[in-house]
C-alpha cells in the first residue's frame, strides 16, 4: 500500500535530489517524487517517520502533517512549478489552475492561504514572477519586452511598475547592478 508524504521547502530540482537522498539513506522506496510530494511504495513506520522528520529538518525541509498546511504547500508548489520551471506560462489564470489541480474552490484556497501565510495568493504569485524576472535580467539574454511577454504581463510598463513596487528599483537599475539581489524560492 503506497503512501504520500508532503515535504515543505522542496521547491527546486536540487531540493528533490536532496530529499530523495534522505529517503534512500533510510531505505524508503520511492515510487514518485515531485515538488513538495513524495510517494512511497509502502507506508512508513512511526519510528521511521520520526527519523525522517529529524533528518529532513536538519537539511531545511519539514514534513507536513495537517491537511491545511499540505494544501498551502501544494498551492505554493503549483505556482513555483508554473513560474520557474515551465518553458511557457499557462494561459489559464492561476485561480482556475489551482482550483482544477487541487479540487477546491478558489475562494476557499484564497482564504486559507491568506489566513495562514499573512498575504494573498496574488502577492505570492507576484513575488515569484518578480524573482523569475530578476533571474532573466541577470542572464541578460532577453529584452524586457520579451521577458514581459514570457511572464504574461500585459505591458512592459506594468511589469516595470510591479518590479519597482517589490524591489524598490526599476528593472534597468537592477540589470545595471553587478550582483543582483536574488532570493531562494523558499524564502519568497
Amino acid at each position: 500500500m503506497s503512501q504520500h508524504i508532503m515535504v515543505k521547502n522542496m521547491v527546486c530540482p536540487r531540493c528533490i535530489e536532496s530529499v530523495q537522498s534522505v529517503f534512500k539513506e533510510l531505505n524508503l522506496a520511492i515510487t514518485a517524487i515531485e515538488l513538495g510530494k513524495v510517494t512511497l511504495k509502502e507506508v512508513i513506520k512511526p519510528n521511521q517517520k520520526q527519523e525522517l522528520k529529524t533528518i529532513l529538518k536538519a537539511k531545511g525541509f519539514e514534513l507536513l502533517d495537517d491537511k491545511q498546511t499540505q494544501t498551502i504547500n501544494a498551492v505554493k508548489s503549483i505556482i513555483i512549478e508554473e513560474i520557474h520551471y515551465k518553458k511557457e506560462l499557462s494561459l489559464v489564470n492561476f485561480s482556475t489552475l489551482l482550483a482544477e489541480k487541487l479540487h477546491y474552490d478558489y475562494a476557499y484556497l484564497s482564504r486559507l492561504f491568506s489566513t495562514v501565510e499573512g498575504r494573498t495568493i496574488e502577492k505570492f504569485i507576484v513575488a515569484q514572477k518578480i524573482e523569475k524576472v530578476k533571474e532573466l535580467l541577470t542572464y541578460n539574454e532577453m529584452t524586457l519586452t520579451k521577458i514581459a511577454f514570457q511572464m504574461n504581463y500585459s505591458s512592459v510598463a506594468y511589469l516595470s511598475s510591479q518590479f519597482k513596487k517589490i524591489t524598490g528599483m526599476s528593472p534597468s537599475a537592477f540589470k545595471n547592478l553587478q550582483n543582483g539581489k536574488r532570493q531562494f524560492l523558499d524564502e519568497i
